[in-house]
């Protein structure tokens, strides 16, 4: 028998994946320039979609567990969230409290991966114009890199909840990479960033095991000729965003589990914000200027979390809520965009010789 658990994942990662197809196949089935209104529209869609979801967890949160009883609802208290205080001595109540918990790990986790997933967006930005990708084809990228972002995403959020039932102290291990991570991001935020394409051990790689079509062939990623079967430059790019996307989700997972140890609180939260990541690629690149100082918000999050995670038992203790989380988060996003809108980056001047 299905447990409810797999019943409520199935269907919703049935419903996303139906969405990202009607996207792709109806909607947008003809290859072109995203614009900025498209992209505006979709990312209102997605962040809304984030948003009902929100509200779902809030009051039918309980079923994704099939929590039936008290006894059933004290034990993935102990499990998920051992800071919660439940109410001994109704179980209604006790539902609701863990219900508003999980509502707000969600949110405070789906935040937290939208931050993180900006750092992310321009390394893509980076790898499509390095590679000379034409603009009309970063949708079709886009979608498979996402859909192979959340294959990968299931398999590291489940065996990593996995890992911190039977080791808690991996937690501990996760914050200190953070911090360290953090640091190094603020360390070199002014550092231009640079990919030569020819000299990527990743290309070279796939050009020394692979037949590799010398130009790109429309939106394909494979294309055959003379009888042989020969990967494009479109697909080289994608893997390259894939492994980009591996990369990130080292920092951005154990983020999240600082919020929540619920692995489906983690998953939803992180697909919620992994499907937006696309919209969000078309809406930065082309306002990317406007917020430089975000990287420093984005190092100073990963340190946030990071401490809370090395810290997490002592946090417990004293009461620190996920909601404090939130406030934090929203507070250091609110503080760059308007720094970056006052200060704006000073232009380089020109030396006429």
């Amino acid at each position: 028998m299905i447990s409810q658990e797999v019943l409520y994942f199935g269907l919703f990662s049935l419903g996303i994946l139906s969405i990202l197809i009607i996207d792709l196949k109806l909607i947008g089935r003809n290859s072109h320039v995203i614009s900025f209104k498209e992209a505006s529209i979709w990312t209102a869609v997605w962040v809304s979609m984030a948003l009902l979801f929100y509200f779902f967890i809030l009051y039918f949160g309980d079923r994704f567990h099939g929590i039936t009883d008290f006894n059933h609802l004290v034990a993935l208290q102990h499990k998920y969230a051992p800071q919660l205080k439940l109410d001994m001595l109704s179980f209604e109540n006790s539902l609701e409290i863990y219900r508003k918990n999980m509502g707000m790990e969600f949110i405070t986790g789906y935040l937290i991966e939208y931050t993180l997933s900006m750092d992310n967006v321009f390394v893509i930005m980076l790898i499509l114009s390095s590679f000379s990708v034409r603009e009309k084809y970063y949708k079709q990228v886009l979608f498979w890199g996402i859909m192979g972002a959340i294959i990968l995403r299931f398999i590291f959020i489940f065996a990593g909840s996995a890992l911190i039932q039977r080791f808690e102290w991996i937690l501990l291990v996760f914050g200190a990479f953070l911090v360290f991570t953090g640091i190094k991001i603020f360390i070199h935020r002014n550092n231009d960033e640079k990919i030569e394409p020819h000299d990527h051990w990743l290309v070279k790689f796939l050009s020394k095991h692979t037949n590799v079509y010398p130009r790109y062939f429309k939106d394909h990623f494979f294309v055959r000729s003379k009888k042989k079967l020969f990967i494009t430059p479109l697909f080289i790019v994608l893997i390259l965003i894939e492994f980009t996307d591996v990369i990130f989700a080292t920092d951005s997972i154990p983020a999240i589990f600082a919020v929540t140890r619920d692995p489906f609180i983690v998953f939803f939260s992180n697909i919620f914000a992994i499907i937006g990541l696309r919209t969000l690629f078309f809406l930065l690149m082309r306002v990317v200027n406007l917020f430089h100082y975000l990287k420093i918000g984005i190092a100073f999050l990963l340190v946030f979390v990071g401490v809370k995670l090395l810290f997490h038992t002592w946090l417990d203790e004293i009461g620190f809520k996920p909601v404090y989380s939130l406030f934090v988060i929203l507070g250091t996003l609110a503080i760059c965009i308007i720094v970056s809108l006052i200060f704006p980056p000073k232009q380089k001047m020109l030396i006429h010789h």
